[in-house]
């Protein structure tokens, strides 16, 4: 265990822990000091003796003073590599690990924040957390979202909260020369995806002068940067009621109402209604939720995939564009990718791949955790 800390693997597992009487009775988020067996200092650690994951490093060193001021240093280094990505306050703040906050997102919308801490360790310190962001980036209010599957391994309740200030109407989102509308507290996981940002802009410069379907639209990341490169006609289909209201919402704002329309339909049935019909799209986008949550889906979620793709490719006009995408990190890339290909072969169709991507940089990976890349995406021309 040592070596690898030493390394710089932020993770202890519990099998690597001397979990003698007293450490087992540590409540769940304790901020410990990390030492090998000989009592070398390692690391300050959030300690959770009843996960798999015992100890998330927060710092290199022991008996590190985890307060707020520590929180603030760690956000300030994460807000200076954004606004050295980004002109304008919309982008994931802080992701996890890679940012030196182990379990906590942080997405910004402007001067309203959504926190979602995963962890027993950073729900604890949501407060300190709340208060560090109204210090460094002005955050006006704080939402703390912690209705995620991630927290159930933790121990943690379900919530949703204001943890700072108010948030009335749905929150502005700029991203890609258009603009967007999230609801950060009963929206999909913080309200919006940054992570699809260089996707969006990817595939709305593919779709000048095409008929376009994005599937899962949610509130219309895809379909709106593509009416805005001049797409001839966008349709975006999504089962929120919600999500198709803030859409449409997005698509007013934009200026492009009258090339978007967004049609509340589950999209398994709606690809089978447009098969049987024979109608097709020239670049067809589809960004579905996570079809493998955990290992023991992994079979059934890519034999999901396999279909969605087969429907995907069915209704992609020939010479089209399809875009698939997969935000299951239990499913690899390689798994992933070839259930996809698997797909287009059932609908009797063939292409090349002429692009794979991740996330969007505001997502960063720790280097000794790649498995952490979760997002994965493939666009392949049809013949």
């Amino acid at each position: 265990m040592h070596r690898r800390l030493q390394q710089g693997h932020p993770w202890v597992y519990s099998n690597e822990v001397d979990m003698d009487p007293a450490t087992k009775a540590l409540p769940p988020g304790s901020v410990v000091t990390v030492t090998d067996a000989g009592g070398t200092l390692l690391a300050t650690a959030h300690f959770n003796p009843r996960t798999l994951i015992s100890a998330r490093v927060l710092a290199w060193e022991g008996d590190a003073g985890i307060d707020e001021s520590f929180v603030a240093t760690r956000l300030k280094e994460a807000l200076h590599l954004r606004t050295r990505l980004f002109d304008r306050p919309y982008y994931r703040l802080v992701h996890a690990e890679a940012d030196g906050l182990p379990g906590l997102i942080v997405d910004r919308f402007g001067d309203v924040c959504v926190i979602q801490p995963n962890t027993a360790g950073m729900n604890a310190m949501s407060d300190i957390i709340a208060g560090a962001l109204k210090d460094v980036v002005g955050a006006t209010a704080v939402i703390l979202r912690g209705d995620n599957m991630a927290r159930t391994l933790e121990g943690l309740d379900e919530e949703v909260r204001l943890l700072a200030g108010e948030v009335g109407a749905p929150v502005k989102v700029e991203e890609n020369d258009a603009t967007f509308f999230a609801d950060p507290l009963s929206g999909q996981k913080t309200g919006w995806f940054f992570d699809q940002r260089d996707n969006h802009a990817f595939m709305a410069g593919l779709s000048k002068g095409q008929t376009v379907l994005d599937l899962y639209t949610h509130t219309g990341g895809f379909a709106i940067p593509a009416a805005k490169n001049g797409a001839k006609i966008v349709l975006g289909v999504d089962r929120s009621a919600p999500a198709v209201e803030l859409a449409n919402k997005a698509a007013e704002a934009s200026g492009v109402s009258k090339t978007c329309a967004f049609e509340k339909a589950e999209v398994f049935p709606f690809l089978e209604a447009a098969l049987a019909r024979k109608q097709t799209w020239d670049v067809v986008i589809c960004d579905p939720p996570a079809f493998v949550k955990s290992r023991k889906d992994l079979k059934v979620g890519l034999q999901g995939y396999r279909k969605l793709a087969r429907l995907c490719a069915s209704v992609t006009a020939p010479g089209g564009l399809l875009f698939m995408a997969s935000c299951s990190h239990n499913a690899s890339v390689e798994d992933f990718t070839a259930a996809v290909a698997r797909g287009v072969s059932d609908a009797n169709r063939s292409g090349k791949i002429i692009r794979t991507a991740g996330a969007a940089p505001d997502h960063p990976v720790h280097p000794q955790l790649p498995e952490s890349a979760y997002l994965k995406a493939v666009v392949l021309q049809l013949d």
